[in-house]
């Protein structure tokens, strides 16, 4: 095994899976990764269906719903080893079993669940996850595609930004509006609805060209006259913007195991290259500079990973400074990223400038994790505002 991932704790079945998915990271993902970058123009579905073969794109998803029923703190192990074989598939991984899943098993009706959530659970239908808008970032609650009462149903119009697999996905969780313009109602005036990707009036725009992350599909989704029945719609009409922020609790957590995936990578190449690289007839590694670097990169692996694995415990256990810890390890973990690419490209020197070592992709592929699903800046306002709810909670 490549790491121990708290060693004697893991059962056999986290032993068993972990195992599994290291070897197709290692097998399938990591030697085609490169190709997948260098392909902007299309999306190479593939390694994706095979996680769905594989059953980890239902992990989170309990047993009765065709899913492994895991914990997040195992889903989190799997995803890591997924983005060190290649980032641009773990991305897809994520999304898929941290926002449209969870959203329909914590709100969806029945019929919602055997219609949708078995088989994304199962690997048959791929979800994907809608928020953003041009105008409408950070500030996530000012977007402003609508949906207007048709008959029981719903029709849908305006435009969506950074739809991951918004082209290549079968069913998109997305967020619009239902309150009425001259009424609007914040955050509160929003809902969620399941659109198939197939139905009518979705307009997917072309493949983003992007700095990293260049082998996952990114795309602006156009809206125009789609026609939803009431059956599309999850839970209240105007709670959606709720409860996509308590998937994307989970969602940071994924994104944070993600860049721990990415900066053990950039790890494993830098060690390697300085036990082969010679200058002044010796090893790199032999030089103290280098040892440090090294030193230093592994040590904000491992405090990333551990600060990750606390948040996942709190998420299980429901504890109150989940949303927190939460914050916390991805804000923690995607600039830890960054910061052990950039040293990993030092140590490769002028070679790790080139295309033709695989570095360069992990340092362009790092710096997303500090943009989606949630800035650092607003990470670290989170964190803020949660210090002083704490401290109200305990007095």
């Amino acid at each position: 095994m490549r790491r121990s991932h708290a060693g004697a704790r893991l059962s056999e079945e986290q032993r068993q899976i972990l195992i599994l998915a290291r070897s197709f990271a290692k097998r399938e993902l990591r030697p085609t990764a490169e190709a997948r970058d260098e392909d902007e123009d299309s999306f190479d579905r593939a390694p994706v269906d095979k996680l769905g073969e594989l059953g980890f794109l239902g992990m989170l998803i309990p047993e009765e719903y065709d899913g492994l029923g895991l914990d997040m703190l195992t889903y989190l192990y799997v995803l890591e080893e997924i983005a060190w074989g290649d980032a641009s598939v773990a991305v897809s991984m994520s999304v898929h079993n941290s926002l449209p899943t969870q959203t329909l098993l914590g709100h969806g009706t029945d019929d919602q669940k055997d219609r949708w959530l078995r088989p994304m659970a199962r690997g048959e239908i791929l979800g994907a996850f809608s928020l953003s808008e041009a105008d409408a970032g950070s500030d996530a609650a000012a977007i402003t595609a609508q949906a207007v009462r048709d008959g029981d149903g719903w029709r849908l119009d305006g435009s969506k930004m950074w739809v991951t697999n918004g082209a290549s996905a079968d069913v998109v969780l997305m967020m619009v509006r239902t309150d009425e313009p001259q009424d609007r109602k914040g955050s509160r005036g929003i809902g969620a609805f399941l659109v198939p990707t197939d139905a009518e009036g979705y307009i997917p725009g072309k493949k983003e060209l992007k700095m990293g992350l260049r082998g996952s599909e990114t795309v602006a989704v156009s809206l125009q006259g789609l026609r939803l029945g009431p059956e599309h719609l999850i839970g209240e009409p105007g709670l959606g913007f709720r409860y996509a922020l308590e998937a994307l609790e989970g969602g940071r957590l994924g994104i944070a195991a993600q860049a721990i995936g990415i900066a053990e990578a950039a790890l494993d190449y830098a060690r390697d290259y300085a036990e082969e690289r010679e200058q002044f007839g010796r090893a790199i590694k032999n030089f103290q500079g280098i040892q440090f670097k090294l030193a230093d990169m592994a040590t904000r692996v491992e405090a990333a990973r551990g600060l990750l694995y606390r948040a996942a415990l709190a998420y299980d256990a429901d504890e109150l400074r989940k949303r927190k810890l939460s914050s916390m390890a991805k804000l923690n973990a995607s600039e830890a990223a960054t910061w052990v690419t950039r040293q990993a490209l030092q140590i490769f020197g002028g070679y790790g400038y080139s295309r033709e070592y695989p570095v360069e992709r992990l340092f362009r592929d790092a710096k997303v994790t500090e943009i989606y699903e949630g800035t650092s800046e607003i990470h670290r306002m989170i964190i803020a505002r949660e210090l002083y709810l704490e401290r109200g909670n305990d007095k």
